[in-house]
């Protein structure tokens, strides 16, 4: 429970009535009840928020409340939103220790604050950081190092030797290290080429459910500072993510691709291998990149081209069912022409 006055601290926001009251929770409108503070980032929440029981409302902008409700007025409400949430429902953190179930290795460190759950394995010359949490039924392997302050829910599997950095988190059925898809043609066999580099997470990540992200042949796979990625996205060998960027659900990049800083990639985008993508490059859902992008671009559709160009043949394509008509029409009309003048 916190004041109205402690949360405005928290998130910069300016009081309009009483700076005393106690809120008791935080809520949508449609759910929130007296003494619950509610927000509205444009007028369609704020009329909602002000025919709600709640006490409170976090507002955007120069909005007016018609009901007297204590009012935070905050710039941006929907950044507000981030920061109160994360006051009003903490994330639950278990004491440090390692489960009686679980096998530690000779030679592997875990720092006396981190929490090791229920059957885990952490293998020789692991290093896991002062407060990480590793939940239950986790792989990590020889040598793999894992920074303070992560969050690793179960059943995350780290082959040997892949680096993770501070205030990391990877959620459940993630594998990070696995080999790359490498192989080669040999007199009709496909003969594999050994996966000997590694993958480096680095700080501020968060990875989603059911990642796959691939070790280096010989080089390193790299995700950036503060990146972003989604459930079920499958990143390959030698690929290279800049910081701060953004991969959205079922997103595939092949082999060797390079992403700049601040790059969105949509859903069920698929990069070819060996490509370069700017920094903040934005590419529409499903398309299909088998080019470079410059920086700043956005691009759109299967295959994948610059946004303008791409709604011009979208709009084209609209336009084919009313075109084949036409053209079917004109085909019978140059018939019946064909017909007349045979008959003079």
């Amino acid at each position: 429970m916190f004041t109205v006055g402690e949360v405005a601290e928290r998130i910069n926001a300016v009081v309009e009535g009483d700076p005393n009251l106690q809120l008791l929770g935080f809520a949508p409108a449609a759910a929130a009840a007296e003494g619950y503070l509610t927000f509205a980032e444009n007028e369609t929440y704020l009329e909602k928020a002000d025919q709600s029981k709640a006490s409170a409302i976090l507002l955007d902008g120069k909005s007016k409340s018609s009901t007297g409700k204590t009012v935070l007025r905050v710039k941006n409400a929907r950044i507000a939103f981030a920061h109160v949430m994360q006051m009003f429902f903490p994330e639950s953190k278990p004491e440090p220790g390692i489960h009686p179930t679980s096998v530690v290795e000779s030679g592997a460190e875990v720092d006396p604050q981190a929490h090791i759950g229920a059957f885990c394995h952490i293998e020789k010359g692991a290093r896991i950081g002062n407060g990480t949490v590793i939940d239950a039924f986790c792989q990590v392997g020889e040598n793999v190092q894992i920074g303070e302050d992560c969050r690793i829910f179960p059943r995350v599997t780290f082959y040997s030797g892949v680096k993770i950095g501070n205030r990391v988190r990877i959620h459940s059925g993630t594998v990070i290290g696995s080999d790359g898809f490498g192989y080669v043609l040999d007199q009709g066999v496909h003969v594999k080429v050994p996966q000997v580099g590694t993958v480096i997470v680095h700080d501020d990540v968060e990875i989603g459910a059911n990642v796959t992200i691939d070790r280096g042949a010989m080089d390193v796979t790299e995700i950036g500072r503060g990146t972003k990625i989604d459930n079920l996205v499958m990143i390959a060998h030698n690929v290279k993510i800049g910081e701060n960027c953004i991969l959205v659900s079922q997103v595939g990049i092949a082999g060797s691709t390079q992403l700049g800083n601040y790059v969105v990639l949509a859903g069920q985008v698929g990069l070819a291998g060996h490509l370069k993508l700017g920094n903040q490059v934005t590419v529409g859902a499903k398309a299909g990149v088998m080019n470079n992008i410059p920086d700043g671009e956005m691009w759109l559709g299967t295959p994948a081209m610059p946004h303008k160009e791409a709604k011009r043949v979208m709009v084209s394509w609209l336009g084919l069912p009313e075109g084949l008509r036409r053209i079917r029409q004109l085909e019978h009309e140059l018939e019946e022409l064909k017909k007349s003048l045979s008959q003079k």
